[in-house]
């Protein structure tokens, strides 16, 4: 096994030093967390489905213009991305009203909204993630006006193009949260989608029944959440053929 050097461990993942310079491997872990860590879990086969089902969606939102930190899966756990400065912000982008949306604004959960809300949340656990205006973020400058517009074109278009991609599966897409990190080429940086995109970051409903395949089912005690997950990564077709089983991480350098 692989020995590699830790360099940071978050709630769903593991980063570890990339084999070449300006690369990262990117490992997946079954841990579930919810309520900014107060609820905490393991969804057996979660890292493996969310591994796999991220690939496919960046690999996807690249061929159309939506730059990304990807660069290849490795296995069943891992994926190799370019090594990024990661901007301080949750984008969340809704189109149904659900969550503590529904709450904030006492709309009923699955009302169609007007048109996609895009909204901004500090990345602090121990601020509770807040939300965020344009103003906060360009005047302690966690993000240019540049940086802003840029996130917010290419959250958009990602918007535009899973809906009609999960449509064609028989999924609602509710709302989803994405990252952006700042990619350095020599002297000249880009904003590029970073992080991931799964069941974990993004609420999906079955068209038919609204019956919830994300995240929610463990938030919510609702069950067969690893369940809901295989389904979700069935639809897209990236399903393992052995199914979601387990494989070591690389072991870490001291």
């Amino acid at each position: 096994m692989t020995r590699r050097r830790r360099l940071y461990e978050g709630k769903a993942k593991v980063l570890f030093e990339g084999p070449e310079p300006g690369t990262i491997v990117q490992y997946f872990k079954d841990d579930a967390t919810a309520f900014n860590n107060q609820k905490q879990g393991v969804i057996t086969g979660k890292g493996v489905l969310n591994n796999r089902i991220s690939e496919y969606l960046m690999v996807r939102l690249a061929e159309i213009g939506v730059p990304t930190h990807f660069v290849r899966r490795l296995n069943m756990r891992e994926q190799l991305v370019k090594e990024v400065e990661i901007i301080p912000l949750e984008v969340v982008v809704r189109n149904v009203a659900a969550g503590s949306f529904s709450q904030r604004f006492k709309i009923d959960e699955g009302t169609p909204l007007p048109r996609s809300i895009v909204e901004y949340y500090l990345k602090n656990d121990d601020l509770g993630d807040p939300l965020v205006t344009e103003e906060h973020i360009t005047a302690f400058g966690w993000a240019a006006t540049q940086d802003l517009d840029e996130m917010l074109q290419f959250a958009l278009r990602t918007n535009d193009f899973l809906c009609g991609l999960f449509v064609g599966v028989g999924l609602r897409l509710v709302d989803f949260k994405i990252e952006f990190g700042r990619l350095w080429e020599e002297e000249d940086m880009r904003i590029v989608l970073a992080d991931e995109i799964s069941p974990d970051s993004c609420r999906l409903w079955d068209i038919g029944t609204n019956e919830k395949l994300d995240k929610d089912r463990f938030r919510r005690d609702l069950g067969q959440v690893a369940e809901a997950y295989q389904e979700v990564a069935r639809r897209l077709g990236v399903l393992p053929e052995a199914g979601p089983i387990d494989i070591k991480g690389p072991k870490v350098m001291q």
